[in-house]
């Protein structure tokens, strides 16, 4: 079958046109015999603008440990040198409890939240395009397979007329080489 109109008919059951375009672009590398798998993540990558691929570091980096213990080392100095300065100087930059430290932190959590919801978008919209190419993907397989089974059952139903053909040929020799021997025993 080299016409996707064939193939929707025949293996999906509708005609062409009734078909998702995600389905009609499977018939047609189906019919044309062409693959259909593709580097899906290359792809998305190469479209990233630079504020993207920046979204992506930040939320690397704010979602690992190495940002936790340099975060909780930050902290740790803070509160450290408040306290030295306190015990040393008996005067103090940020007092409890930590008004300047909080605004910082209020900050960054401003900062830092869209910028991994960016990246979250980014990865869903990444994980949309990898579950479509693998629907693609699964449907070519599914559509070849319906393909090799109508070819075995083809070449498997041609085997048995032939079989059915030499049987019937060897049923006649059978039969006259009987009538052949009665006549010579009579």
């Amino acid at each position: 079958m080299k016409n996707p109109e064939d193939i929707a008919k025949n293996f999906l059951g509708v005609p062409y046109e009734s078909l998702d375009e995600l389905t009609q672009k499977v018939a047609r590398h189906v019919a044309g015999r062409k693959h259909i798998a593709r580097n899906t993540a290359k792809e998305f990558e190469a479209q990233a603008t630079l504020g993207q691929r920046a979204a992506d570091a930040v939320a690397t980096f704010g979602g690992s440990w190495t940002f936790i213990a340099i975060f909780a080392a930050i902290l740790l100095v803070w509160i450290g040198l408040n306290s030295f300065i306190l015990v040393k100087h008996d005067n103090i930059f940020d007092p409890y409890p930590y008004i300047l430290l909080n605004l910082f932190l209020s900050m960054l959590a401003a900062i830092q939240a869209p910028i991994i919801l960016m990246s979250q978008n980014r990865q869903a919209e990444k994980d949309r395009i990898h579950a479509e190419h693998d629907y693609e993907v699964n449907l070519k397989a599914e559509l070849e397979i319906m393909m090799l089974h109508e070819k075995v059952d083809s070449l498997r139903e041609k085997q048995w007329s032939e079989l059915l053909a030499i049987e019937q040929e060897q049923l006649k020799l059978l039969g006259d080489l009987s009538i052949e021997k009665k006549i010579a025993t009579v």
